[in-house]
């Protein structure tokens, strides 16, 4: 049985995949900050693509607060973009950056997960990490 075999090892894999992409993508709205026209582009989440995979909360007391769905009471700017250059361009450097650090942030956690599998795995069969 080879390690892609194990589901927990192919969605690490996979995971780990869709950040290079996004860090790709967000690297080149950054390059093309002051390109005339220019459109930053952005990945989704893979949860937030597959159909019946979101997570609305439930009130399970009537004493907790309930909190409609897709709201999370704090006013969100979402995806649209309002500020544009007079040139065109949408990309605003500060936004950029910040998703660069959490995409580099949550690629550093799951290739941590991914190496202390490995580690968990390999002291099961008996070799030490």
């Amino acid at each position: 049985m080879a390690i892609g075999d194990i589901p927990l090892f192919a969605m690490m894999k996979t995971k780990m995949h869709w950040h290079q992409t996004r860090q790709k993508l967000l690297s080149e709205n950054v390059a093309n900050a002051d390109t005339p026209g220019f459109r930053p582009r952005d990945l989704k989440e893979l949860s937030d693509t597959a159909p019946g995979s979101t997570v609305a909360p439930t009130q399970t007391n009537p004493m907790h607060l309930a909190v409609a769905s897709g709201d999370n009471g704090f006013g969100g700017r979402g995806g649209s973009r309002f500020e544009t250059t007079p040139s065109g361009n949408a990309v605003t450097l500060e936004e950029e950056m910040l998703k660069v650090a959490q995409n580099q942030a949550d690629y550093q956690m799951a290739t941590m997960l991914y190496t202390k599998s490995m580690q968990i795995l390999k002291t099961a069969i008996g070799r030490r990490a």
